[in-house]
């Protein structure tokens, strides 16, 4: 080797591996470059399979990490100038208005595009692991996603507070209520939401620290995990394939029968199959689409970052806006609260505790538990809409749904007094805005 070509080596790639052996083990126990396999095939790269809804997820937090750092070097995380640094940001700082624009509508974008890449995965069956490949877990990563969903969520939500105005403000203060229903640990609950009894500045301490801290650093230790596991599991559940029986062989002493090297002994039951599907290399041809994914993203947040996002007034406790909404996601559970709060001789029974608790509970532990209980066939992973999953994906689809007219009550029909309103109904004026 020449001494060119050692610098260089030396430079830029310190290890050289003794063997092919050492080589191999080097890729499969380097999660970087494991992350990716050399090869996909036509149909899980295909854009109708996956929407690639969650490179799309990807990218959108990715903006949200890179306008969330620039809008840190103007933020003050204090009270009596958070919103001030909030109305800095959108007239004064050059270009502000449009890095908080795009940071906003990117934090709305991400929870939809997480529900919308789980029902993916849901109606594809795409959760379950196929017996061709022993080694995959696909129901762990699907609790993986279903925690990231809820990570997503709190992320969004920790978010709102920090412009410390009254949409701000009431937000915090509906989930602290919810929070306080809990039976025995509630009052702890709320005390630690708050940072105190009261709501104020440890309030936004804690908030801002749990948002721009705590909670990416836990997500993006996730994501990794989560796409790691991707590959792990064979990718994206969208190869065809067809079982042959099994048969039992001696192995041959000087064949490799593991990716990390020989294995000595009887080899175990091997359920063969041959892939139908055709496979293309993930460097150009998948590669592409990723880079197509990141730049349409990109350019459909900066789009909507022209459209105007609300700044109501200041935070204060004096005020109390009729009527007072939770974040749009969280409207459904909102509703669930309102529906379960039954009032009966006078005496009140706080729906908190199980349209804000339980239920939601009961859901996500439904939810995530499914893998475990769904028994359809190998056939149905990876195919939308397999027929022996109809049941399934049609309770799957109803909870959707109930939640979508939950939200929409709550975010177009809800008025005054929480009283409903159709579109047409003109609200009333609250006597304090008269």
């Amino acid at each position: 080797m020449s001494i060119v070509k050692r610098m260089t080596r030396a430079l830029f790639w310190s290890w050289s591996p003794d063997s092919d052996k050492e080589a191999t083990q080097a890729i499969g126990f380097n999660l970087l470059l494991h992350w990716f396999p050399a090869k996909i095939t036509n149909k899980s790269k295909s854009w109708g399979y996956s929407a690639w809804l969650g490179t799309i997820t990807l990218a959108l937090f990715v903006i949200l990490s890179v306008t969330g750092v620039v809008l840190m070097f103007v933020y003050v995380p204090s009270i009596e100038r958070a919103y001030h640094t909030i109305k800095d940001v959108e007239f004064v700082v050059s270009y502000g208005w449009f890095i908080r624009r795009m940071h906003r509508w990117a934090a709305h974008l991400m929870v939809a595009f997480v529900c919308l890449h789980m029902i993916r995965v849901f109606l594809t069956g795409a959760y379950k692991s196929s017996k061709q490949n022993v080694n995959a877990n696909r129901p762990l990563n699907w609790i993986i996603g279903v925690v990231l969903l809820i990570l997503t969520m709190l992320l969004s939500y920790t978010g709102y507070l920090l412009p410390w105005d009254q949409l701000a403000l009431w937000a915090i203060t509906i989930g602290a209520n919810i929070a306080a229903s809990v039976p025995v640990i509630g009052e702890q609950v709320q005390f630690l939401m708050q940072g105190g009894t009261l709501i104020g500045q440890n309030t936004l301490i804690i908030w801002y620290a749990l948002h721009v801290a705590v909670l990416p650093l836990i997500t993006i230790g996730l994501i990794v995990w989560h796409m790691w596991r991707i590959r792990k599991d064979g990718g994206l559940a969208g190869v065809e394939t067809i079982p042959v029986e099994k048969t039992r062989e001696e192995p041959d002493k000087a064949k490799t029968y593991s990716l990390m090297g020989v294995t000595q002994g009887v080899r175990p039951t091997v359920l063969y199959h041959r892939v139908k599907d055709k496979t293309g290399l993930f460097v150009p041809e998948a590669l592409v689409r990723v880079l197509i994914a990141f730049l349409f993203t990109t350019a459909a947040v900066m789009f909507l970052s022209f459209f105007n996002i609300p700044l109501e007034e200041p935070a204060s406790l004096e005020w109390t806006p009729n009527p007072a909404k939770a974040p749009w996601y969280f409207l459904w559970l909102q509703e669930l609260v309102t529906i379960t709060t039954i009032r009966v001789s006078g005496y009140t029974f706080n729906g908190g505790l199980v349209g804000g608790i339980v239920i939601p509970g009961v859901l996500v532990t439904f939810i995530a538990l499914w893998p475990y209980i769904d028994r359809s066939p190998d056939s149905a992973v990876g195919i939308w809409f397999h027929k022996t999953r109809t049941w399934q994906n049609r309770i799957f689809l109803f909870l959707i749904i109930v939640i979508a007219i939950l939200s929409f009550i709550g975010l177009v029909l809800r008025g005054p007094n929480w009283g409903i309103y159709m579109p047409w109904e003109a609200w009333p004026l609250h006597p304090t805005l008269i």
